[in-house]
Parts: C-alpha cells; structure tokens; sequence
C-alpha cells in the first residue's frame, strides 16, 4: 500500500495496454454521491432490487418518482480531470479497454470511446414488453408534466440520479408507459439483484486476457462484478494497482494500493 504521488506515474510508464475498472469515486468531483464510505459501509437504505422493479408498481413508483429529480444532476455533470486524464490514455493507446461500474457516462463525455459500461447506462430506457428504446432526457418532461405537485427542491442527492423522498408522498405518482406500445419502462441498467448481460462480461473478460495490468479506480469493488475482474487478474498473473482513499475487497490481493482520490493521483500524472 502507497499514497506516494508518484507511484501511479511508474505505473502508468511501465504498462502500455492497461484495462481500467472504474467506480463511482471517480465521478465523485464531478457532484455525483457515492454508495459507499471510506470503510466500504453502505451509506443508505435498501437499494432498489431488480426483482421488485419487475413486480411490485410500488416500487416502480417509488424509482421514477425520485428519478425524476435526481436525473438533471446527472443529466448535467461534467467530465473531471481522472475521466480526462483516462481519454488521454486511451488516446496514447495504453488502454486495452475502459470497464466502468458507473452509469453516468462521464467517460463518453470526456471523449473515451473504447468503454464498456458494466451496469448499463442511465441516460437511455427501454420497454420490458416491446424492447424499443428511448432517452432518458426525452422521458423528463413527460414525467414532469404527469406529477407537477413533486417539488425540485424535495430530497437530499442520492447516487445515479437518486433523489430521497418519503415513502408517504409516492402513492399519488403517475408512472410513464411505453410510447409505443404502453409496456413497463426500466431504466436501461442492471439494478442490484439483476444479471451483467453474458456478452458484456465476456467482453470484459477477452480484454483482460489481452492487458498487461488491471488499474481499478475509485471503487471499494464490494459488488462482485466489479471485484471478479480483479480475481482474474490474479489469476492470470497480471500487476493489479487500486487508486481509492478507503478500503476496498481486493486489498489483500492487490499489488499497489494508492490511498488516494482518483482526482489528487491524476493531478500529479502527465498523461
């Protein structure tokens, strides 16, 4: 374990085909909360399940309603300098490919291209019954309109576009349908309980047969989707490095860890 300021730059100069898993750190100077403190604990209450999205109104209610103040946050938050210096990488061609655990899309919008978002993607939903896609942005207003009694100001910010609300103020929410054919919507990313599509995992896993290193970035890996990659990784005898200030599941199998924010250890790299 290190928090030298330069040990990412050594890193960084001795491996020349990197794949990189990030968390929800990264996106943390960028105004989205994380799940997690600096110990690992979760810092709210239940999550929402896959299974109860598919099966219970109220807790589709209970989604689109604190959706639908927590997506302009992310909707409007801008790359920061680590999602830069990681486009930068990838332009230099040091990055096999970029896995992140976020559903931001903060790394697109900093220009990367060679990304994998391992839990989908919040700016996009899709209908359960006819599988038509939409965006998100294009469902907002529609949202709005349906329920203008839910105040902007309601609720603290929660991650991924998650805003706070009681559970008593939900049951008079209107949830959108399918414009095309009235069918449940979902948000088009995997929600705790849900599966990783099996392409999307094998694609992962091609790339980090093909690293020479795995260099995970803000995230405590506590969800085994993420922390799997890391097991592979030793088992294919690749160097894993961990840049994030708490501690994480891989610790103990680490080859570096950097005790620091994904911004203070970029700031220091020319990349």
């Amino acid at each position: 374990m290190t928090d030298s300021h330069d040990a990412l730059a050594h890193f960084l100069a001795a491996h020349s085909n990197l794949l990189v898993l990030t968390g929800a750190g990264i996106s943390a100077p960028s105004g989205l909360p994380t799940y997690r403190d600096e110990n690992g604990s979760w810092l709210y209450r239940k999550p929402i399940q896959h299974r109860d999205f598919l099966t219970r109104e109220s807790t589709r209610k209970r989604y689109w309603a604190r959706s639908t103040l927590g997506w302009p946050a992310v909707r409007d938050a801008s790359p920061n300098e680590a999602h830069c210096a990681l486009q930068k990488l990838e332009k230099k061609g040091q990055l096999e490919l970029l896995v992140t655990q976020n559903v931001d899309r903060l790394h697109q919008r900093a220009g990367s291209r060679r990304v994998i978002d391992l839990h989908g993607r919040l700016d996009r939903v899709r209908c359960l019954d006819c599988g038509a896609l939409a965006s998100r942005e294009s469902l907002q207003e529609t949202l709005a309109s349906a329920n203008p009694w839910l105040s902007a100001d309601s609720g603290e910010a929660r991650p991924d576009g998650d805003r706070d609300l009681p559970d008593d103020t939900l049951a008079r929410f209107e949830i959108p349908s399918c414009a095309r054919c009235t069918g449940v919507l979902i948000p088009d990313v995997v929600f705790f309980g849900g599966s990783i599509p099996p392409a999307r995992h094998d694609s992962c896993n091609a790339a980090l047969d093909r690293a020479d290193a795995l260099l995970v970035v803000g995230s405590s890996l506590q969800v085994y989707s993420g922390y799997r990659f890391c097991r592979r990784a030793k088992e294919l005898g690749l160097p894993l490095v961990i840049v994030n200030p708490g501690k994480t599941r891989a610790d103990d199998i680490a080859d570096m860890r950097i005790a620091q924010t994904a911004a203070e250890a970029f700031a220091s790299v020319q990349v």
